[in-house]
């Protein structure tokens, strides 16, 4: 197999460019922050930037786990890849990483300054250091359910075929602040979740009233069960829907919360 890295400080836009580079250079897969990226899915590991800690974070990103190993080095044979490309802070981090799964020496290193003018590399730093924006290579979709309660939402070049396995230079990616970002931790209680849900709930019309609202969480995000009553007249499954969709969207919108399930119970029907 085929290595080659990608190599800049933190905060320069080397995820950002890194599906563009890729392709350039013929690699089929990406390394990156202890993600295996093809074609814009993650067919291995979980993100560093899910970690408590900074020093937990490079541990994770450097495969410094043997289940990483393991891992990585499954999914690269069964999904037959060719080039590999490795993202890195630096040359010592890139041939760490290659040695730490076993792929041997790096036969390329492509450096930020190669891809990106200092404009855009200042640009891209600025946005790290005011904002602790770190960007991941691929669709929200994509790792939307692993990242529940983080702030994340996609970046956009340009709208494309979702239906087209291979992503172009310009793919969607996402953004993310992670949990080690030294502006601080956040927390969204059970309250506030079942507030926006009935407040959302109590706007469609035929619902009388939520009489009751249960919270159930899980590692990817919620269960939302409520118990309402309905209008008489109205189309029972039509109202309980537009419930569903408003709870769910809104829920997610303005907690970055994963609403995995939105559940209904109609106790009555009210004249």
């Amino acid at each position: 197999m085929k290595v080659i890295a990608f190599v800049g400080p933190s905060g320069t836009g080397k995820s950002y460019r890194s599906v563009m580079v890729s392709q350039k250079y013929g690699a089929d897969a990406i390394i990156d922050d202890g993600l295996l990226i093809s074609h814009g899915k993650v067919i291995a590991g979980t993100s560093a930037k899910k970690e408590p800690t900074k020093i937990a974070s490079v541990k994770h990103a450097l495969y410094m786990h043997h289940y990483q190993i393991t891992e990585v080095r499954e999914a690269l044979k069964k999904y037959n890849i060719q080039c590999l490309m490795i993202l890195g802070t630096s040359d010592g981090m890139v041939n760490k990483i290659a040695d730490n799964i076993g792929m041997g020496k790096i036969e390329k290193i492509i450096r930020i300054e190669d891809v990106a003018s200092e404009k855009e590399i200042s640009m891209a730093k600025r946005m790290r250091i005011e904002e602790g924006k770190h960007v991941i290579p691929v669709p929200t979709f994509e790792i939307k359910k692993e990242f529940s309660g983080y702030f994340l939402h996609p970046l956009r070049g340009f709208q494309r075929n979702l239906d087209k396995e291979k992503s172009t230079g310009m793919a969607d990616k996402s953004i993310v602040r992670p949990t080690f970002s030294y502006m601080g931790d956040y927390k969204i209680s059970d309250n506030v979740i079942n507030e926006i849900a009935i407040h959302e709930a109590n706007k469609i019309d035929g619902l009388e009233r939520v009489q009751n609202i249960n919270l159930r969480k899980t590692n990817h995000g919620v269960h939302i069960d409520m118990t309402v009553i309905i209008k008489y007249g109205y189309s029972i499954f039509d109202v309980c829907k537009q419930i569903q969709y408003s709870v769910r969207d809104n829920v997610e919108k303005y907690t970055s919360v994963n609403a995995r399930r939105v559940n209904i119970l109609v106790k009555n029907l009210k004249k």
